[in-house]
Parts: C-alpha cells; structure tokens; sequence
C-alpha cells in the first residue's frame, strides 16, 4: 500500500457545525520560559500548566470542555472582527478586535516569574476607537480540571486554593461570582487601559505583593527583543528562522536549560485516534539538532544551557540512557490515563507521563554524543569536563550496538534492527574518533574506529536492499523510513552516492503525498504496534528539503521549503504533523523538533558553515558498493 491510497479520518470531528471546531493551529504561544499557555484566536486561554511546563494543568479544556479551566476575554458582538499578532521579536500576543463602534487590542503575555515562586499570566486591555463591549469570564480548575478551588475575596483579590496550588487575580474592573466562574461584562473606550493579572503561588506561603503589569509589559517586551537581536542567521528567511527561534526559547525551562519537546499533551496525531501522547519533556534524539540550530544562529548560552542539562541527565547512568527525560533530568516519567477528560475532539486517552521513556533507542547514543562534538566544535568552554562522559557512553555502546532497540520513532511493537538506530551508532563513534583527533583528547582510538566501521559495513550489508537501490527501515524490511533521509546530512555516505539517490526517490516514491513526508507506513504487521493511522511529519519534511539542498537540487528545495512554511500557522507556528487532506495541523503544538528542523534546514539551504550538513557530511568519504 503507497500512501497516496491513504486518507486520515477526522473521526467525530467531521459531524461536528464548522462553527464549533477547534483547530490546533487556531492558538498562538505565550511562555516565561518555566511554563507556557495557549491563547485560542477568539480570546480564550485554554491551556495552562503551572508553576512549570509538566505541572499539573489549570485551565485544560483544550483536551476537555470549558468546565476543565478557561479564561475567555472577548467582545461580547459575536460579529467582531478579529486579528491577532506576535508584537515583533517578542513572545507577547496582541489580539485586535474590532466592532462597528469601536477598536480594542488585548495583549497577552507571561513575564519572567518573581522570586519566590510567583508566576503570572497578564492580559492587558487597551481601547484604540470608540467604545466595545466586552466580557471575560474565567474558571479555574486545578488538577487537569478535576479540582474546583476553595475560592474567596479579599483585599480587592479573588483567591483560590486547591491542595498546594493557589493563585490570585487582581483586576481593573470589579468582578463576580456566578456558578463556580469568575466573570464581569465592561466597556473600554479610546485611550482607557485595563489589566488582568492572574499569579500562582505554592499554597502555604503568603503571596508577595502584586507587580505593576504594565512595567512588566515593558520589561518583557524590551528582554524579548534584546534577545533576538542577537540571531545572527542573515539569510533568505530570516524572520522565519528568527520566529521559530524565539519559540524554542519559550519552550526553554530556564532553570535547567531542559527544551520541552512540546508544551501540551495528548493533541492527536489523528483526531478520534489514540495516537495521544504527553510531550512536555527533553527528548535526547533533539540534541544534536539543538546545538547546531542554537550555536549557529548565534546562541551560545543557551547552546551551553542545554549542554550542561544534557550532561545532567545522563551523568548518573551513562550506561542507561533513556530517550527522554523531565525538565530537571527526571528519569520517572510514569504514563497514566485521565479518564475524566473526553480528550480533543474526542481523542482517547488523554495521557499524562510518557511511558516510551523506558524503551532501547540507539539513537540517542548519536545524538547525545554528536551534540558534545558540535559544542566544542562551536567553542563551548569547559568541555574537557564533559570528555569522561562522552568515554563512559563511548565504552558501553561498544558492545550495544548490536541490539535490536524500538527506534526513533518509538515504535510500541517488537525490537528491531532499525538502520536509522544503526546509523546513529555508527555515528556515535564517527564523532569520538573525530573530537579525539581534531581536539587531541584521549581515549582507546582504535577500538572507537573498528567499531564505527564494523556499524557502517552492517548497515551496508543489512540495511540496503538492492533490488530497490534503497536503504529500508529496518533489516529485512521491505518498506522505507523518513529518517533515512539524514543520511547524507549525517555524514553517513556521500550525498551523491547512487544508495543515498535511490533512497531520496523511493521515499519520494512511497511517503511523499501533497509536499509532505510521512514517518514510515503504519499499515500491517511490519507497522508500529498501535492501530489507526497518523499525519505527516513535518521534521521529515524539512529532511526532505535537506537532502535535495545537499543532492544540488536547489529549485526543489526552495520550492518544498517555502511550500512547508505555508503550512505553519498565522503566527508562524508548527505542530508535530500536517494533514494535506484537511489542511490542518495535528499533534502537540506547537512541536520543538518541527521548529528545530526547520532552523538547521534554514541554514543549510543558505550555505552556512556553522550548519549542522556543513560540518558532518563535509566528513562523509568515498564507500564501495556492497
């Protein structure tokens, strides 16, 4: 089956009035870089985790009802009109209302939280014509919306407390109690400015007194732009680049320098399928795509942030890496089901934890150590101390190359003998033998070698299928992986080699439908172990614009790059996956790895010298035909 043949089913989503349909590329991202929220383009906040990103969630009717958690602020003529925009070089959402009798602008926005655990959420309103009527009307609800809150008024203040969570809204307006809702109708004219402030606070302190929320909005406005002055990426599309960069920097938990894979879970890969996962931790397989994005693009604090995260998080048991890992370097990250939720657009389960931790990827013994090599490569201090660990992961894939693992994509079927897994092993030592020599460091050379070229005659024999002139997914497999597209990016072979040209066109071939690419087939036995089928893989996708960028085919590239583009949304976000049928974007939202793909395929097209393809394939030699 090709998957041109295969059309995703939007499940009960499609019984569902136009009109009542949330789509996933509908919010926009506001962060402090501890937690985030997501702002649906009518006004209503309707996902919110604090004090962090994997916190339990206050406002969480994006995978539930409005009865979940929700803060709505808009104007009460449903007529209005709507637009909505990042301010320029920051993180703050401006929504620009408009009615026949007047114009309003709400800015919303999240500033570095104060000492002491205080965290806010500022929604800032402020009359530009005329008069509108407008309304809000907030309920919060702790525990992913299990939990209605102790509410009560004090000092001006609405309060509410619920087990070790409290926060406080203050308001420029008076405000009211109705069915377990805080909400108020008002009038703004020209010139008048009102604020919302809503902060979290642990529960058993006294909450410190309120800042000024229009001297925060000035203060982050100013640290967000001061921030993306320093990109450094001059090509073709640098606004692009320059956005997605400043959302991976709200993705970043800044106590840690941990990256969040996404801020949201179980937004499906299909609506109505069970494809649902948690993604609000650090996936190592992203570790060499952020260093090089990062370090390239002229960020090396926060290159060096997530380096010493990396080295945290597998420090204590080099010999067990896992895939992912917490914000602070969490090992446990137990995978439960919230049956009280009916999920987006009915998507069971909503899951919390993520249970794919526990699985074999030999992946990440690639990334981690190619993400070590290209951060003393972009002049990262202070990585002699990370050396005996790179030796210490070194040592154990020695012999663990061998085994069969789940893969990249963390397949919940039978082990395998993926040659993606393989590569990535293969590139593991490729970059040890390389920092050893080029840095003149120590270790056992010869061995690291042997086995980089043991991997890479294993791959050629079992991992290449003749008939077809392609590498397949996995040994003995008939069918492709997306992720073979790295090759020649990697280094693995050159990039044109006739192997790596034959696998480019059979995965052109059999998992590129409408200008994006999906993972792999999900059909069959030789599948993933999960039933339903998925959307494509937008990461895949700028894989794709990668390997035409280093066949020489440039026009394409450029073509498929900027047809990719088209698919983010209005403010220049991406989700994990794209639906060409429905137009729609699916899966958490909005998904680092898209984000990081589309940085690093940035600068390959521009010819950078810092770029990820610019320093490994310019590696890759001349290997005989199997």
């Amino acid at each position: 089956m090709k998957l041109a043949d295969i059309h995703l089913n939007a499940g009960s989503a499609s019984d569902k009035p136009a009109a009542s349909r949330r789509f996933i590329e509908d919010y926009a991202l506001i962060g402090s870089t501890e937690a985030a929220a997501l702002v649906h383009r009518d006004g209503a906040i309707e996902w919110l985790c604090l004090p962090a990103f994997d916190s339990d969630a206050i406002f969480a009717s994006l995978i539930g009802t409005p009865e979940h958690g929700s803060w709505r602020l808009s104007a009460i003529n449903p007529d209005a009109r709507i637009s909505r925009r990042y301010l320029p070089d920051t993180m703050i959402l401006e929504t620009t209302i408009e009615t026949a009798g007047g114009k309003a602008v709400v800015c919303d926005f999240m500033p570095s939280p104060a000492d002491g655990g205080t965290h806010e959420l500022i929604r800032i309103v402020r009359g530009v014509e005329g008069s509108m009527e407008l309304c809000t009307e907030l309920r919060l609800r702790f525990n992913y919306g299990a939990w209605l809150p102790w509410v009560e008024r004090k000092e001006g203040m609405i309060y509410a407390v619920a087990g070790p969570d409290a926060v406080r809204l203050s308001s420029s307006i008076d405000l009211t109690n109705v069915d377990f809702a805080t909400q108020a109708e008002f009038t703004v004219t020209a010139g008048q400015t009102l604020a919302f402030a809503l902060e979290y606070y642990p529960s058993h302190i006294a909450p410190p007194l309120p800042r000024d929320p229009f001297a925060l909005l000035r203060h982050s406005e100013a640290g967000w732009r001061r921030w993306a002055s320093a990109c450094t990426y001059d090509g073709p599309y640098a606004d692009t680049v320059r956005r997605s960069l400043l959302t991976l920097k709200a993705l970043t938990y800044a106590p840690t320098g941990g990256i969040v894979a996404a801020p949201t879970t179980s937004l499906p890969e299909v609506p109505g399928g069970v494809r649902n996962w948690d993604y609000r931790y650090c996936w190592l397989r992203d570790a060499v795509l952020t260093i090089y994005a990062l370090t390239g693009s002229g960020y090396h604090d926060e290159a060096s942030a997530w380096r010493w995260w990396l080295m945290r998080a597998v420090a204590g048991a080099p010999d067990k890496l896992q895939i992912m890992y917490g914000l602070r370097g969490e090992r446990r990250l137990t995978e439960v089901e919230l049956d009280h939720l009916p999920g987006y657009e009915d998507s069971r389960p909503v899951r919390v934890g993520n249970a794919a931790h526990d699985q074999l990827q030999l992946d990440v013994y690639g990334a981690v150590l190619a993400a070590f090599d290209g951060a003393r490569r972009g002049g990262l201090p202070d990585m002699d101390v990370v050396w005996p660990l790179q030796r210490a992961i070194a040592t154990h894939l020695l012999d663990l190359w061998r085994q069969p693992d789940s893969g990249l994509w963390e397949v919940r079927g039978p082990p395998r003998h993926f040659v993606y897994s393989k590569v990535m092993c293969w590139l593991a030592f490729d970059r040890m033998v390389a920092s050893a020599e080029d840095f003149h460091l120590d270790g056992p050379i010869d061995d690291w070698r042997t086995a980089r070229d043991a991997i890479h005659a294993d791959v050629c024999e079992k991992g290449f299928d003749k008939a077809s002139n392609s590498f397949v997914q996995h040994y003995g497999a008939d069918r492709v992986d997306a992720a073979l597209l790295q090759l020649p990016t990697l280094g693995f072979l050159p990039a044109d080699d006739p192997r790596i040209q034959g696998t480019i066109a059979r995965i052109e071939r059999d998992l590129l439908v409408d200008g994006v690419v999906y993972r792999y087939l999900t059909d069959g036995t030789d599948g993933d172990g999960l039933p339903g089928r998925e959307g494509a893989f937008l990461a895949c996708s700028f894989w794709l614009c990668d390997a035409y960028t280093v066949s020489g085919r440039l026009d394409e590239a450029t073509a498929l790059f900027e047809r990719l583009l088209s698919y983010g949304n209005d403010l220049g976000l991406f989700a994990e996956e794209y639906d060409p049928a429905t137009c729609r974007q699916l899966g958490n939202f909005p998904q680092a790895f898209s984000h990081f793909a589309l940085v690093n395929c940035a600068h390959t097209l521009a010819g950078a010298a810092s770029g990820m393809a610019a320093h490994l394939a310019s590696d890759a030699g001349e290997v005989p035909l199997p």
